[in-house]
C-alpha cells in the first residue's frame, strides 16, 4: 500500500490488484491471475518479502507479462537491508 501511495504522490497511475483474464483457443477461461501492481498500464510489479528470489518469481512474473501482451515487469524483494539489491528487472522478449 505504501509503495502504490508513493507511486500516485509522483503523478504514477498505479493500480493494485489488478485481474487478468487467461485466455485459450481464443476463449476467456477464468479471471486467472492478479498482479500486485500495474504501473502507467504498462509495467508489471511483483512484490515479495523473502529470504531468497527463487526462479519460480521470475517464471511466474513472465508468465504475467506474457498473458497481458505487455514487456516490463519488476521483481521487488522488501526482505533485504538495501531495497536496490531487492529489485530484478524482467523482460518479456516473446
Amino acid at each position: 500500500d505504501c509503495l502504490w501511495h508513493e507511486l500516485g504522490l509522483r503523478g504514477l497511475a498505479a493500480e493494485k490488484e489488478v485481474a487478468f483474464p487467461v485466455r485459450y483457443k481464443e476463449k476467456e477461461i477464468t479471471s486467472g491471475y492478479r498482479v500486485d501492481l500495474l504501473v502507467q498500464r504498462s509495467v508489471i510489479v511483483e512484490l515479495k518479502a523473502v529470504e531468497t528470489l527463487l526462479p519460480i518469481f521470475t517464471s511466474q512474473l513472465l508468465s504475467y507479462l506474457r498473458m497481458s501482451g505487455l514487456k516490463l515487469g519488476l521483481l521487488i524483494n522488501f526482505n533485504v537491508a538495501q531495497l536496490k539489491d531487492g529489485v530484478r528487472r524482467v523482460v518479456n522478449n516473446f
